[in-house]
């Protein structure tokens, strides 16, 4: 290839471990605590992949899981990135059990590479490589218009852009 060589960035969505373990003890801690989650059996705890919250009403579960998300925003954790089921009894409790999304699904993978076909500048090409997009262009301009069109994308999955050089 004569002239310069394309410069590239990967869009990835990762989910950062560390970050997570710690919104996941400061919401056990919160859930100990807290007056309302007295006596209605309350709890959020790792189980393998999943968070598993628990409690006595569909109520007081929901609301574990917004204390569970509250301590994931302030991580800096995208809500884009939980994926939380739908509240259902267990025998005398409800349950809600949560995992995190790592990757980029082929669905969403496809959502992703059309849009920057449709919408990002002429020179700018991607593909998909496994669970992750690799973008290129020769116009470094061009990747970070091709960057911020997508931050202003409304998509199911939170994005991350690596590897710009």
């Amino acid at each position: 290839m004569a002239g310069m060589a394309d410069s590239t960035f990967d869009i990835v969505s990762k989910v950062d471990q560390m970050e997570a373990d710690n919104a996941l003890h400061q919401a056990q801690k919160e859930v100990a605590q807290r007056y309302d989650f007295k006596n209605v059996g309350a709890s959020i705890e790792q189980s393998g992949e999943k968070v598993l919250m628990k409690a006595s009403s569909e109520e007081r579960v929901k609301a574990i899981l917004e204390v569970y998300e509250a301590k994931l925003i302030k991580r800096g954790i995208s809500l884009r990135s939980i994926d939380a089921g739908d509240p259902y009894p267990s025998g005398k409790e409800y349950r809600i059990e949560s995992t995190l999304k790592a990757g980029i699904d082929q669905e969403n993978a496809k959502k992703i590479n059309k849009i920057i076909r449709d919408e990002a500048p002429k020179s700018v090409k991607s593909q998909i490589q496994g669970d992750e997009l690799r973008v290129s262009s020769k116009s470094r301009d061009d990747l970070q218009e091709t960057m911020a069109l997508l931050k202003g994308k409304d998509l199911d999955v939170a994005l991350q852009f690596v590897n710009f050089r």
